[in-house]
């Protein structure tokens, strides 16, 4: 990858932080907490309330990987610019589309395929799992 492409994607890498930091985390914590309805139990907002917060902690989970990710991508840019936009893996170059939409992946398609499927194989549900 030449340097001017390597300086694009840091580009890209730097608003992407900056857009992640912005927003902020998602609250946890239902809006109307001081409220005096909200110590009350609703039996039927209880699971919605839940499921919000589940939602919300992913959401906050995975920014927090992204932030990680951006920040090691940009390292690397820092340290080894020419292994930038390599896959770790297999050391073919990403595809340029692939680094234009997620530019701190680390894997090529294929080896993010394998990944995935591997880290799936061994989690598959079953009926009988949730008695």
């Amino acid at each position: 990858m030449n340097p001017n492409d390597v300086e694009t994607f840091k580009a890209l890498l730097v608003r992407r932080r900056a857009e992640l930091l912005a927003e902020g985390d998602v609250e946890l914590v239902p809006e109307n907490a001081g409220d005096d309805t909200a110590r009350k139990v609703d039996e039927d907002a209880a699971p919605l309330a839940e499921m919000n917060q589940v939602i919300a902690s992913k959401r906050n989970l995975e920014r927090t990987r992204q932030l990680e990710a951006i920040s090691e991508a940009l390292d690397l840019i820092a340290e080894e610019p020419d292994d930038y936009g390599q896959c770790e893996d297999c050391s073919e170059p990403i595809k340029r589309r692939r680094l234009e939409l997620m530019p701190w992946v680390t894997l090529c398609i294929r080896c993010a395929e394998q990944h995935e499927r591997a880290a799936a194989s061994g989690r598959r549900r079953h009926i009988t799992d949730y008695k």
